[in-house]
């Protein structure tokens, strides 16, 4: 079955530049939110021309972005340097360019998870959560959030019910997100699909009360085990914010239980769209 989510981040691969592998993307407009296409759904177009880079370490471990400008719908390449390759893991650089512009460069570390091992175990709190049908589903956000997100329309996302007064002007000023979260395609979560969720929730600054896009200056993803089928459920929290940007810490459980992948951004507050 084909699945919205893969054609979305679908790689071709292209007449190789000097010194690496070149990828073709078409950037997807249903990925809009506020003033560019969202964050993790790019690092996940750079994930799959990772993947399909190192056949036999297709899988994620660690990514460190910086987001250097806005991206925009359409063609896209994806640059790819292979730094070092050999053993259980593999690194790499890779751009992602629009034009002449490059937008996001990052630096990442792939290998098999399968291969790696599947001790999963951590001394954080997995979310309490209500079960999903009890929960706030995103359908019902309020139409200027909407307006600017339009990739809410991607994936099916309940929020804890102490987590969606900013909806309603009532935010709760603890800075804290916390969801179920799945593709509407019905498409199970990977490795390369948890870079894209860590960057899915809106902007915990709405717990704040602070509306509105928050561009990213920085993100690293950890993917610590390959995800079980089914609903996962998504944490983001902040503690600081100072010269106008904000760290945003996510994790992400699976249906098992598991912490399978967390993340820590750095972007601006947010501004008005």
């Amino acid at each position: 079955m084909a699945y919205e989510f893969d054609g979305q981040i679908a790689v071709t691969r292209a007449p190789d530049g000097e010194g690496g592998s070149q990828w073709s993307a078409d950037l997807s407009e249903g990925w809009l939110v506020g003033g560019g296409v969202n964050g993790g759904y790019l690092l996940a177009v750079i994930g799959n021309a990772l993947r399909h880079t190192f056949a036999d370490k297709p899988d994620p471990i660690a990514v460190s972005a910086y987001y250097l400008s806005a991206s925009a719908p359409g063609p896209a390449t994806v640059d790819v340097r292979v730094r070092r390759e050999g053993g259980s893991v593999a690194t790499a650089a890779a751009d992602l360019r629009q034009g002449q512009d490059t937008r996001i460069t990052a630096l990442a570390t792939y290998g098999d998870l399968d291969r790696l091992g599947d001790d999963v175990r951590t001394t954080a709190q997995e979310p309490d959560m209500p079960p999903p049908d009890d929960c706030v589903p995103n359908s019902m956000a309020p139409p200027e959030v909407r307006a600017i997100a339009p990739l809410m329309d991607r994936f099916d996302m309940r929020f804890h019910p102490d987590h969606v007064g900013w909806a309603v002007g009532q935010p709760s000023g603890a800075g804290e997100l916390s969801a179920w979260f799945r593709l509407v395609d019905g498409r199970e979560p990977d490795p390369v699909a948890l870079l894209m969720v860590v960057d899915a929730l809106p902007p915990v600054t709405f717990d704040l009360g602070m509306m509105g896009w928050a561009p990213t200056l920085e993100l690293t993803a950890h993917v610590r085990a390959k995800p079980a089928p089914g609903w996962l459920k998504v944490r983001h929290a902040t503690r600081n914010m100072a010269g106008g940007m904000f760290e945003e810490d996510c994790e992400v459980w699976d249906s098992a239980g598991r912490l399978v992948a967390q993340s820590r951004q750095l972007a601006r507050q947010p501004r008005p769209v």
